[in-house]
């Protein structure tokens, strides 16, 4: 059985270059996904809603997976894609600030192959439930969505140095004449538990538009 890698299929995505900022066209893919909040000045790492989502979500993508490798009818096997977050500091959606004096809220997401549906997700749900039950799991929803047109770049280093590669994002939408037209998003290629801080990759990624 061949083994679906959509990281590979979708290269331009989830692997681009770390030189430079570069513009593409994000289509609409299947998500399951789950929203959360963190306290002010609390670590992303200890803060109860990002752990306990991030548990559902997992829980959820990786028998997902198994289901649709031993499928009677048409087995896929793939491999779990990573996770990803979108930030946001205010209740309007509208900003990101990388300092934390007041709370940031996100959603917690990890993308489907084509084949997964929401039947299986719901099934999945089941099986987990009877289980371990994670604190999240009604909280997790599977829906489409469509980024659209973003800037991106691939941030290599701790979370704490994105300051300097997000600075490069802005000069590039500035000199081609775009604005932000969404949140702020984050790929996790790396798990931040076993790599070293200086060793981490992130895909770091902006919605815009024409100004």
């Amino acid at each position: 059985m061949d083994k679906l890698d959509l990281k590979k299929q979708y290269k331009e995505l989830y692997k681009p270059t770390a030189r430079k900022v570069a513009l593409v066209d994000v289509p609409e893919f299947n998500f399951i996904m789950v929203d959360g909040t963190i306290p002010a000045n609390t670590e992303v790492g200890d803060a109860p809603d990002y752990i306990n989502g991030l548990e559902a979500l997992f829980s959820l993508a990786y028998t997902i997976k198994f289901m649709s490798k031993l499928h009677k009818d048409n087995p896929i096997d793939y491999t779990v894609m990573p996770s990803e977050g979108q930030w946001w500091t205010d209740k309007k959606f509208e900003s990101f600030k990388i300092t934390h004096d007041d709370p940031w809220y996100f959603r917690a997401m990890i993308m489907q192959p084509e084949h997964i549906t929401k039947a299986m997700f719901e099934e999945a749900k089941e099986q987990i439930r009877e289980k371990k039950n994670p604190v999240m799991l009604d909280q997790v929803r599977f829906e489409p969505f469509h980024e659209g047109l973003c800037v991106q770049i691939m941030h290599l280093g701790p979370y704490s140095e994105e300051p300097a590669t997000l600075e490069k994002m802005e000069a590039f939408m500035e000199e081609n004449g775009y604005v932000s037209n969404g949140l702020h998003h984050e790929i996790y290629l790396s798990d931040p538990r076993r790599a070293k801080p200086e060793n981490l990759k992130t895909v770091l990624r902006h919605p815009v538009k024409k100004k």
